[in-house]
């Protein structure tokens, strides 16, 4: 269903596209193509075809599934899951296995050092610091929670490798800018785009209501259409 909303000076005009389930090895552009079709939309050239992180990262097969068996926590990612602040947006690295994932992808360094200064920011009132030294790939990971869609209401979600690029192909697929967004209930971020200079800022203010959902409304894409400035 079509959304409105004013930013940057215009009216913008939000279109969700529903598509079928994403997951490892599927050709996240034919979803989207197919996923047009049936809601009988298309792009134009000065839409931004924008698709969320987590479908991005399904098509890679960057997640676990958790009962897999494929990963199992260290002693380090258990002790540091215990002081994660747990939010409303999801579980984030507050369970050993997004922890895990955590150590894997950035390293168990980092990991470390951020955690010092995220608990020393926290004793002096500050929030942020732990994902300011971890980077986004640890902000991307995301675990299981019950409003999820299947499978991934059991599994733990990486950030997409290459968002850019991703961006860079869907763009030259449809013939529009496009961009790999991770938006939730709590605010987001950009992690790609085609051109490589699109406004960002603008983007985050365009979907700062998250108008493609949170749980399983099965709507991993939209187009964003200027309707008036």
């Amino acid at each position: 269903m079509q959304t409105e909303v004013t930013a940057g000076g215009g009216t913008w005009a939000r279109f969700p596209i529903r598509t079928r389930l994403i997951l490892k090895g599927d050709s996240l552009e034919d979803a989207i193509f197919q996923g047009l079709a049936m809601s009988g939309l298309s792009t134009e050239a000065e839409d931004t075809l924008f698709v969320s992180e987590k479908a991005v990262s399904a098509s890679q097969g960057r997640y676990h599934i958790l009962d897999s068996g494929e990963v199992k926590p260290r002693r380090l990612a258990t002790w540091l899951s215990r002081h994660v602040t747990k939010t409303p947006a999801g579980i984030g690295l507050g369970m050993p296995e997004t922890m895990e994932c955590a150590i894997r992808e950035c390293g168990a360094p980092r990991i470390l050092f951020a955690a010092i200064v995220g608990a020393f920011g926290k004793l002096l009132g500050r929030k942020g610091d732990f994902y300011r030294i971890a980077g986004s790939r640890a902000r991307s990971i995301d675990g299981p929670t019950s409003g999820t869609i299947p499978p991934f209401n059991r599994a733990v979600s990486l950030a997409p490798e290459d968002p850019d690029g991703a961006a860079r192909r869907l763009a030259e697929r449809f013939n529009c800018r496009a961009a790999v967004v991770d938006i939730n209930d709590l605010g987001g971020n950009i992690l790609g785009t085609w051109p490589g200079d699109l406004d960002r800022k603008l983007l985050l203010e365009i979907l700062s209501d998250n108008p493609l959902g949170q749980g399983t409304e099965q709507t991993p894409a939209g187009i964003i259409r200027r309707v008036s400035t």
